[in-house]
């Protein structure tokens, strides 16, 4: 091993079945409540507890410091199978696993070793970036304030994915002293800290993705990180998280599919077959919601393969090598996105055809497949993303690689 390694251990992947191995009774468990959770819209409070205590959130802490040592791709190929068993998990743990991003490509120190500390022990890390209401396209609301040896966080926001589960939340805010913009890493359970499970969308509906207000809530100095030190694949990274879970989406949806393929007994005059499984116009319905997944989880795999290089990259010392695997990051996740939302949108709405129609009835909730399916697809506009591509393959114009969202500027 080269001192090099001793000094910043990286995490370059381990040996997938061994560690999928440990989390796939896991998985199944979540699989056996996702049906009732949905009827009921009872939060992953437990699913996400069993996580934890499995090291599921340290799978990207590097080997050497007692986590999971898995590579970017062997991370999404996890969310793939833990949304096949319920979507609503990998989104809830979206910003824990960008935060540990972050954290990896920190610079090596004793404050990156606490959070590897803080996530092999099991901390989880919600997020809270997002003000709505009547906030100005760059402007942050939410403010971090020095109060002697400690600081204040002051706002609310929206959105805050998976925090109601969280130890820690990754809150976007802004100095009031200096104005510049930070991440504030602020312990959830704390009289400052109030969560509202007020997320109504009609999918997606159990990932806790509701309002958090701050007041005068206690962050340590040493947890206020200037955002210009933020990982610079972090867009990509986010989108891969949606793309994983898609993926997973599809898969679950072609489980189900199959299933109720198999069991039907009703069948039609007009058929094909005495038996429903044996209809050769179902078996290629099915056979193409197979195709329209496969497609879905090769693309959003090979999306992931870029941002890998971007981590490495970030500790090469080639800045023209580490600019290049972000911009790569960047777009491969973009074009993954203009194609995996509409493959699993298309193969959650084409399994009825493969079924009759006591198979929308409510109590199956196999709508709750496209409704998922279509709320993940919302974020970040994939019109959008399918223009930065087109600019980048045309023009190789670098694409963003910071979103903002906020008003514009009033209409005369």
């Amino acid at each position: 091993m080269t001192e090099h390694h001793v000094i910043n251990p990286l995490s370059i992947g381990v040996d997938y079945p061994a560690l999928a191995a440990r989390f796939r009774p896991i998985f199944e468990r979540i699989a056996e409540g996702a049906l009732e959770r949905e009827h009921t819209r009872t939060l992953p409070h437990e699913p996400i507890q069993w996580l934890k205590q499995a090291g599921f959130g340290a799978v990207r802490v590097p080997v050497e410091y007692g986590g999971g040592g898995a590579s970017l791709p062997q991370l999404f190929e996890l969310l793939i199978e833990l949304a096949a068993a319920d979507s609503n998990v990998p989104q809830a743990l979206r910003g824990h696993f960008a935060f540990a991003e972050d954290r990896l490509n920190a610079p090596p120190g004793a404050g990156r070793d606490l959070w590897f500390k803080r996530f092999v022990d099991g901390d989880i890390v919600g997020c809270a970036w997002t003000e709505i209401g009547t906030v100005a396209m760059g402007d942050v609301v939410t403010q971090v304030s020095p109060n002697g040896e400690q600081w204040t966080l002051n706002g609310e926001k929206f959105y805050s994915t998976g925090s109601i589960f969280s130890d820690w939340i990754d809150v976007y805010a802004r100095r009031s002293d200096t104005g510049g913009d930070v991440i504030a890493a602020t312990r959830t359970h704390q009289p400052g800290v109030v969560q509202s499970d007020d997320w109504d969308g009609f999918g997606q509906r159990t990932t806790g993705s509701g309002t958090t207000r701050f007041t005068d809530a206690v962050v340590h100095a040493e947890d206020v990180i200037d955002f210009a030190t933020r990982f610079k694949y972090q867009t990509a990274f986010y989108q891969l998280v949606l793309l994983a879970t898609l993926a997973g989406i599809g898969r679950a949806a072609l489980k189900d599919v199959a299933r109720q393929v198999r069991d039907r007994q009703r069948i039609y005059s007009h058929g094909n077959a005495a038996h429903v499984s044996q209809d050769a116009q179902v078996q290629q319905v099915v056979g193409e919601v197979a195709a329209l997944v496969y497609a879905a989880e090769a693309s959003a795999l090979k999306a992931a393969l870029p941002a890998q290089r971007a981590y490495l990259a970030r500790f090469g010392g080639d800045d023209a090598a580490e600019r290049d695997a972000n911009v790569a990051a960047e777009i491969e996740s973009a074009t993954a996105q203009v194609v995996v939302s509409e493959l699993i949108q298309r193969a959650t709405s084409q399994l009825f055809n493969a079924l009759g129609a006591s198979d929308v009835r409510q109590g199956k909730a196999l709508d709750r497949h496209w409704r998922n399916a279509r709320t993940v697809s919302s974020h970040n506009p994939v019109i959008y993303k399918a223009r930065i591509v087109g600019d980048w393959v045309i023009n190789g114009s670098e694409p963003p690689f910071v979103w903002q969202i906020g008003n514009g500027p009033k209409q005369a």
